[in-house]
C-alpha cells in the first residue's frame, strides 16, 4: 500500500451539550492539527498515488469554512456534538467529495488535539 500524507491546521471554537464532556460542555477553542493520508495500492501512471499540490489543495479548500468558526454557530452542524471524531469524519468526507474522479484509493483523516490525543476517520 502506498501513502502520501499532507498536513494543516485549523482553530475553531465549540461547546458540547452534554453532561459526558464536564466543563468542556461550555464554549471554548481548539487548534487542531489535521493530517489527511491518501493510500492506494498501485500508483498512477506518472508514478504517485495523487498530486501532492492537488492533496494540499483540497485540504486548505476543506478546512477554510472551519478555520476560525465557532462551529455552534455553523448551520451543517446546529444540534451536532462536534467531537474530534465527528471532524474527523466530516473532514474525510468533505476531502472525498471534492476528489471525486481525481483519486480512487481510501482516505485517512486524524486530528490532533494535543499532543498526547488523536482521533482519525478512515475509509
Amino acid at each position: 500500500m502506498y501513502s502520501v500524507k499532507v498536513r494543516q491546521h485549523i482553530m475553531i471554537a465549540h461547546s458540547f451539550n452534554s453532561a459526558t464532556f464536564g466543563p468542556a460542555q461550555k464554549l471554548h477553542g481548539a487548534t487542531y492539527v489535521v493530517d489527511v493520508s491518501f493510500n492506494s495500492v498501485e500508483l498512477t501512471e506518472d508514478a504517485i498515488v495523487i498530486d501532492i499540490g492537488l492533496a494540499h489543495d483540497v485540504l486548505k479548500k476543506v478546512l477554510e469554512p472551519l478555520n476560525y468558526q465557532n462551529l455552534d454557530e455553523l448551520p451543517q452542524f446546529k444540534g451536532l456534538l462536534t467531537t474530534t471524531e465527528f471532524l474527523a469524519k466530516y473532514i474525510h468526507d468533505q476531502t472525498k467529495l471534492e476528489l471525486e474522479g481525481k483519486f480512487g484509493g481510501s482516505l485517512k483523516v486524524t486530528l490532533g488535539e494535543s499532543h498526547v490525543a488523536w482521533a482519525s476517520y478512515e475509509g
